[in-house]
């Protein structure tokens, strides 16, 4: 089961990513710039013209909710939790709410704009997160992607962070087992 506990391994208990798990994150992190690219061509106009937020900036509030945890955790190595996606979803909450008050609608451009400004970063972090991940073959977890740049670059180990959610880690384990048996024979 997936945790945003931080449990992070010493510097070369993770196998390094193979080809596959490469050309995994490269997708993935495609994936998410190609959202943010979306997220930017309506920048001016989020609302429609029925004065609802536009579907196109809801599609990502429910896997932001899911990430932003782990993005926050694992990225910043901070141990808080589910307390990202708590607080965001309370202050998204409150927007909403305030909204309904002032407006009588809860769909406002000021929350359309929060959550808007809220999945940009999100996703921008994750997309060059992975795609970096992908160049330089961090181990484990995308999000340590820059902490293994920073290491590299100034010779300081950083502590590795296998990848809880989706197939990342499965993947690097199977590379690094495939290796192993090629090495062998």
């Amino acid at each position: 089961m997936a945790t945003t506990d931080l449990k992070r391994d010493e510097v070369g208990t993770l196998p390094r990513p193979g080809p596959i798990g490469r050309v995994v994150r490269l997708v993935f992190g495609s994936a998410c710039l190609e959202y943010v690219f979306g997220l930017l061509q309506m920048s001016a106009n989020l609302m429609a013209a029925d004065g609802h937020v536009r579907p196109a900036v809801w599609y990502g509030i429910f896997p932001g909710l899911f990430l932003i945890s782990y993005v926050v955790n694992i990225g910043y190595s901070r141990a808080w939790k589910k307390w990202p996606a708590i607080i965001s979803a309370g202050i998204f909450l409150g927007i909403a709410a305030f909204g309904y008050l002032a407006e009588g609608a809860v769909e406002t451009n000021a929350l359309a704009r929060a959550i808007w400004g809220w999945e940009l970063y999100l996703f921008v972090h994750l997309g060059i997160a992975f795609v970096l991940a992908a160049i330089i073959r961090t181990p484990g977890c995308e999000l340590r992607a820059f902490h293994d740049l920073y290491s590299r670059v100034t010779g300081v180990p950083t502590k590795e962070h296998y990848c809880p959610v989706g197939p990342l880690h499965p993947i690097d384990q199977w590379e690094a087992r495939r290796a192993q048996k090629i090495r062998r024979s």
